[in-house]
């Protein structure tokens, strides 16, 4: 793949308990958290959800791995949450019903602008590798199309099912940042969306949580055809420069 992008295997059987990509979890909570920050982990199945918040990363690490191994969706924060929210559940994941996870007013500031590319498939199911394949080629298109506009070179990460890319910011949380953040994505989609690939426009708001890279995508059963996946981080920049929308 081009610029030592390698998309990563299929995988059709579940992590085992102890968590087989904590290796590629560390490595992502270091590229996308600060030291000192707090983060949400936050993580689903079969309609119950689990959370916690955490500023010792390694702590996030292994509860992400667990989950992981237990057959959860995991997620997280992209941007820090207000230092607060750590007395919620610290360090540690709890199962959450009608008590509170985190909110747009509860982000300390942005850090990431997100950009998704998801195959247009039925909802509930994992992509095919022609789906994958397409939505690798028009976020590449997308790299190279802002590269152009003298963007800095993003994080490029595999979602399982589709790309990410991550672009550093240095925004507050208020409105005027989350009409831009808006404005980027839209315009994006306006451009690159299609009926195959399309470019989320909904990840715009500042609490959004984001695939944490080296758990699995599971949407659906896996079969040959929609196998589940492994996410995780194909490249990243030596330098992460804040880019300026």
């Amino acid at each position: 793949m081009e610029d030592g992008i390698k998309d990563r295997d299929s995988v059709t059987s579940l992590p085992d308990e102890a968590g087989e990509n904590i290796g590629e979890i560390r490595r992502a909570v270091e590229v996308l958290f600060e030291p000192g920050v707090v983060a949400e982990l936050r993580a689903f199945k079969e309609g119950k959800t689990t959370s916690g918040y955490f500023d010792d990363f390694e702590k996030l690490a292994e509860q992400a791995a667990k989950l992981d191994g237990r057959g959860f969706a995991v997620y997280t924060t992209l941007n820090p949450v207000e230092p607060t929210l750590l007395a919620r559940a610290t360090n540690r994941v709890r199962p959450v019903y009608r008590e509170p996870t985190t909110s747009d007013a509860d982000v300390a500031c942005r850090r990431w602008l997100p950009v998704d590319f998801d195959p247009v498939r039925p909802a509930g199911v994992s992509a095919t590798d022609r789906e994958k394949g397409e939505a690798r080629q028009r976020a590449m298109e997308v790299r190279n199309y802002l590269r152009g506009e003298g963007w800095p070179e993003p994080v490029v990460s595999d979602s399982g099912n589709g790309y990410h890319l991550l672009y550093r910011v240095d925004l507050p949380n208020d409105r005027e940042s989350l009409e831009l953040v808006k404005g980027v994505l839209e315009a994006l989609s306006f451009r690159f969306s299609d009926e195959r690939v399309s470019v989320d426009t909904t990840t715009a708001n500042a609490a959004r949580i984001w695939k944490l890279y080296g758990t699995t995508a599971r949407k659906g059963d896996a079969t040959e055809g929609r196998p589940h996946r492994a996410s995780g981080m194909l490249k990243v920049p030596g330098e992460v420069d804040a880019c300026r929308p």
